[in-house]
C-alpha cells in the first residue's frame, strides 16, 4: 500500500515537471495605435503590451498582427504584420511588457473599421527542469479595431472651411453696407434739419 502511495506521488510529482500549467503563461493587457483615424497610404504602429501573470518567467517567441481588410473594388485581402522588437524577449513575473509591431495600408483601402487580430506566442520557464516548455507554447491574443477614414473627407472639411468662410464674408458685407446705408441716412436727416433750422432763423 505504501509503495502505491510512492508510485502516485512520484508520478504526480513527474508529471507535474514534464507538463507546463495550462494556465495562459501571458496576457495581452492592451493595444493601442500610434493615431486615430488612419488615411489610406499611411504607415503606423500597435502598441502591445503584454503581462507575466506567472510564477516563473516567459519568453515572447513571435508577436504578429493580422489585418483583414476590402479594397475599394470590395476584393478582401489579409496581411501580416510583424513585430520590429528582437526576439525572444523574456518577460519576468509580474513585469508588463511592451512591443510594438509596424504596419502600413495600401493606398485602395476601403474606408471604415476593421478587426485586427494581435497575436503572441509565449513559452514559460519550468523551474524543475531548468529548459523552456517549448513543446506546450501558448498564443494570447487581442483583437482591437482600426478605423480607416475615407481619403476624400480633409477636401470636404477644407471645401466646408471655404464654403463658412465664405459665407461669413458674405453677412460682414451685408452687415457693412446696411450700416452704411443707415449712416448715410441718418446724416442726411441731420443735414437737413439743420438747413431748416437756418432757413426758419433767416
Amino acid at each position: 500500500m505504501d509503495q502505491r502511495r510512492l508510485s502516485i506521488v512520484l508520478l504526480a510529482f513527474f508529471c507535474a515537471s514534464i507538463i507546463p500549467s495550462i494556465a495562459q503563461a501571458a496576457t495581452i493587457t492592451s493595444c493601442t495605435f500610434d493615431r486615430t483615424p488612419y488615411y489610406p497610404g499611411q504607415t503606423g504602429s500597435i502598441a502591445v503590451t503584454l503581462y507575466n501573470d506567472q510564477a516563473s518567467k516567459i519568453r515572447i517567441t513571435d508577436l504578429t498582427a493580422a489585418i483583414n481588410y476590402y479594397y475599394n473594388n470590395e476584393v478582401s485581402y489579409q496581411q501580416t504584420f510583424l513585430s520590429n522588437a528582437t526576439l525572444p524577449v523574456q518577460v519576468q513575473t509580474g513585469i508588463n511588457q511592451t512591443l510594438y509591431i509596424p504596419f502600413s495600408l495600401p493606398t485602395n483601402i476601403a474606408p471604415g473599421c476593421t478587426q485586427l487580430s494581435v497575436a503572441a506566442t509565449v513559452q514559460l520557464w519550468n523551474n524543475s527542469t531548468g529548459s523552456w516548455n517549448v513543446y506546450n507554447e501558448q498564443y494570447p491574443s487581442y483583437s482591437p479595431t482600426l478605423y480607416i477614414e475615407s481619403p476624400y473627407k480633409p477636401q470636404l472639411l477644407s471645401l466646408q472651411a471655404t464654403n463658412n468662410a465664405t459665407t461669413i464674408m458674405m453677412y460682414l458685407l451685408a452687415f457693412t453696407t446696411v450700416l452704411f446705408a443707415g449712416a448715410t441716412a441718418f446724416f442726411y436727416l441731420v443735414a437737413r434739419r439743420i438747413r431748416n433750422v437756418r432757413q426758419n432763423v433767416a
